[in-house]
């Protein structure tokens, strides 16, 4: 499909030729998912679809305790600080964002009383603001209201560099207005075609500014709540250990009728995934389980136990291999992978081509992951036929050995290859669990063939995805050549996912690695991109903006696509949990209810 024909249809909706149904069926034909096809439509100023309810209980409470297993357990609940999914979900019990990231990438209301549009005169035409209306009569768990007063605290907590908020960059470039006690708006310094970022989804989980406001800043780490939360979601705080359990009971004064249907909720964390499939599917000892990264025949083996099923859902998560930019061994004022460093191999070109070759991600998808890991090369993709066709997979040992030939890498005595007296030995590092061992041990066994020594290292996920600054082994210090993890693309548009590309987005000590950039690759064509894509409101050209970002850190092989990461749960044949791809597992938790 050409852009002309893209506008068409586009145009064909607007004037009510053509249904929203139909007009994503027909991106589906080409490729694009359902979110991003919602997406194009709203930055053409087609108002979002409305999302429909399943929930069929009549009552609030009644629905005994539910019991979530979730085997990297949460570490903290504050969800500005929440770098990793199991702490956001942990978050997400107690706190609410204004709006929330439905399965086909539409906005529904949380704390929000209606979606802004360009019907309803929330969305301003010149792209440079957005006004949010706010749900009256909901109050915080300890009975205090909530009020544009507290939505204005979120975003000048956030904002402040002193607060070291993983949330920073949705908020330092944005201003907000209280418009009066249940009015907001949000304004844009440019034209801006994304405006669901604020106080939307994974980022947008709101604090109290009655108990937050003294810990702004310098101070932000040591407020008590956070470790104790007090939101507005449909569970009250009960009991938290970190890295263990979280526990909840049912909130009385919910401001939704009818809900939460459990009367308590149980978050247990620790274990590991096969153990937490097997407690869902196969014992039933839990009614639902997180992130099942888990080899599928080990899956569908279980799933014949009878007591559960895996549910995938669709959505832009991606198993990668990252590069460092940096020197990881090498010491800078007090940090390692230090931005004023360059790596000593790695910075050249031919190598990090060379090792990309030798990476087989269709034995990876075809031997551990099957069903719930399509192999893919991109970092930014749709389904599996929406990818950049510069990219192809291809796995070619010989082909490597000849590029680190001819670049001057020859090998030693000891067959490993050396140049200028540096060796081509790495260290590479994932968190602990039984899919990613297999992925290292498949690298390194054909980096051996081509005069590369891979030594592999595993951590525990829990210390791997930790928010704890003083930890040396987490995901965002990178403090070793090569590591791989899952990044979750929690929203259906890619500016946020693409950060990982800004260099003013790298994680370093000074922000306490809470950027988004882990690589610390420094581009200016790369910001280029991503600056123009901030401003660009044409939705076929931001799209096209997006696509050669991913081509060139994909072909710059500063990152690595190795699958597809679509949202692998494990669900109890009687629960009805409906998860959405581009927002957290627990997002919609207060609907989740089970048949009689």
């Amino acid at each position: 499909m050409n852009e002309r024909e893209l506008r068409g249809l586009i145009d064909r909706v607007k004037l009510g030729r053509m249904s929203r149904r139909g007009f994503v069926r027909r991106m589906a034909a080409v490729g694009l998912t359902a979110p991003l096809a919602a997406q194009l439509l709203a930055y053409s100023g087609v108002a979002m679809a409305q999302s429909k309810s399943t929930y069929k209980p009549t009552k609030r409470g009644g629905g005994g305790q539910l019991k979530v297993l979730w085997w990297q357990g949460a570490t903290l609940l504050n969800p500005h600080f929440a770098v990793g999914t199991k702490d956001q979900d942990g978050s997400r019990l107690f706190y609410e964002p204004l709006a929330a990231w439905d399965p086909d990438g539409n906005l529904k209301p949380k704390l929000a009383a209606e979606i802004p549009s360009r019907e309803n005169g929330g969305l301003a035409a010149d792209g440079k603001s957005v006004t949010w209306k706010l749900k009256q009569g909901v109050t915080w768990h300890d009975g205090k209201p909530f009020t544009a007063d507290d939505v204005v605290f979120n975003w000048e907590y956030a904002k402040d560099p002193a607060t070291a908020a993983y949330t920073i960059a949705s908020y330092k470039d944005v201003t907000v207005e209280k418009v009066d006690q249940y009015t907001v708006t949000v304004k844009f310094q440019k034209p801006t075609p994304f405006w669901a970022d604020a106080f939307i989804g994974a980022r947008g989980m709101l604090i109290p500014k009655h108990l937050f406001a003294d810990y702004i800043g310098a101070k932000s780490r040591d407020a008590p709540t956070n470790l104790k939360p007090v939101g507005t979601g449909p569970y009250m705080f009960k009991d938290f250990k970190p890295g263990d359990l979280v526990t909840g009971v049912i909130n009385p004064n919910y401001h939704q009728a009818n809900k939460p249907y459990f009367d308590s909720v149980e978050m247990k964390g620790g274990g590991d995934a096969v153990s937490a499939a097997r407690a869902v599917l196969q014992t039933g000892e839990f009614d639902f389980a997180w992130n099942m990264q888990v080899e599928d025949e080990i899956l569908t083996r279980l799933e014949k136990g009878g007591k559960g099923r895996v549910a995938i859902t669709p959505g832009g998560n991606i198993e990668f291999l990252l590069f460092n930019q940096t020197d990881p061994w090498t010491e800078v004022d007090g940090e390692r992978s230090s931005l004023k460093t360059k790596h000593p191999t790695l910075s050249d070109p031919e190598v990090r081509k060379a090792i990309a070759l030798l990476v087989d991600n269709k034995s990876i998808q075809d031997h551990i992951y099957g069903r719930t890991g399509p192999a893919t090369r991109n970092y930014l993709y749709g389904p599996e036929r929406f990818a950049s066709k510069a990219n192809p997979i291809e796995f070619n040992i010989d082909k490597a050995n000849d590029i680190l030939e001819k670049a001057g890498w020859k090998k030693g005595s000891d067959g490993i290859r050396a140049k200028d007296g540096k060796k081509l030995k790495f260290v590479y590092q994932t968190s602990i669990n039984q899919p990613r061992q297999k992925t290292q041990a498949i690298i390194k066994q054909a980096a051996q063939k081509a005069g590369i020594d891979i030594e592999l290292k595993s951590v525990t996920a829990s210390v791997f995805f930790s928010s704890d600054v003083a930890n040396p082994d987490t995901y965002t210090k990178f403090y070793t050549d090569l590591e791989m993890y899952t990044t979750t693309m929690g929203q259906p548009d890619p500016g946020t996912h693409c950060l990982q590309f800004a260099s003013w987005e790298a994680a370093s000590k000074d922000n306490k690695w809470q950027g988004r950039n882990i690589t610390r690759w420094q581009s200016p064509e790369a910001d280029k991109l991503l600056r123009d894509a901030e401003v660009e409101l044409d939705p076929v050209k931001r799209a096209a903006i997006f696509i050669k970002l991913n081509d060139l850190a994909i072909q710059n092989h500063i990152v690595m696509g190795i699958v597809q990461r679509p949202t692998v749960s494990a669900k109890s044949l009687q629960l009805n949990a409906d998860i959405s791809g581009w927002d957290n597992n627990t997002s919609d938790l207060s609907d989740w209810f089970k048949d009689a």
